[in-house]
């Protein structure tokens, strides 16, 4: 890691996909946002994408949600992963917060909430355009982080910890990002096509075991 400038070797990832909505498709509103975040948790993007319209339609804020119950919310969620757990984490949200201006903007706040870690709350700051705390730490850039040789190890908070220390706090917001992105189209568990990508230069993957 101490061989490459990292803080200059990042900028070709982050201007690729600097400002791209992150995959769960919730139309800027931080409602909206807030609880796809929850429900994503162990699953897929693609997954809550299809049950979020009927969701939103029952309950299009938070004031509505917060005057729910479990019976009713639990079949609009019940094809979600860990779904009876994750409805009592909502109803408890919404119970809190009550409507949509008291959605915290820090993370500290969002990470009091049930259901949100770091993670989580990184990604509802970065997508809301609030400044950045920390740096979004989700599978992919687990498993791409510490190719690329920008840091070692599997635990996230210690990988965030690294790529912290490391780059500059302007670029914390979309850096995590950026490396999810590539993790997603390019970095792939296997068969990356690391021919194709921005990285490759400085990527220690690359240049130990293709060249």
């Amino acid at each position: 890691m101490a061989t490459h400038n990292w803080q200059k070797e990042i900028q070709p990832l982050i201007k690729k996909y600097k400002g791209k909505q992150h995959p769960l498709d919730h139309h800027y509103n931080p409602y909206e946002l807030l609880v796809m975040v929850v429900l994503s948790a162990q699953d897929s993007d693609r997954n809550i994408n299809k049950i979020a319209p009927a969701f939103f339609h029952e309950f299009p804020d938070m004031k509505s949600l917060s005057g729910s119950e479990a019976d009713l919310l639990f079949p609009l969620v019940q094809k979600v992963r860990s779904s009876r757990k994750k409805t009592n984490w909502l109803l408890e949200i919404a119970k809190e917060i009550k409507e949509d201006k008291n959605i915290p903007t820090t993370l500290e706040g969002l990470t009091k909430l049930p259901g949100i870690g770091r993670k989580s709350a990184n990604v509802i700051m970065r997508e809301m355009g609030l400044q950045a705390e920390g740096i979004i730490v989700d599978l992919h850039v687990v498993r791409v982080a510490p190719r690329l040789g920008l840091a070692t190890g599997t635990d996230p908070k210690k990988l965030e910890k690294q790529m912290m220390e490391l780059l500059d706090p302007a670029d914390w917001g979309e850096v995590g990002m950026a490396i999810s992105f590539l993790g997603r189209e390019t970095c792939r568990p296997t068969n990356p096509t690391c021919s194709e990508c921005v990285m490759n230069k400085v990527c220690n993957h690359y240049n130990t075991n293709i060249l």
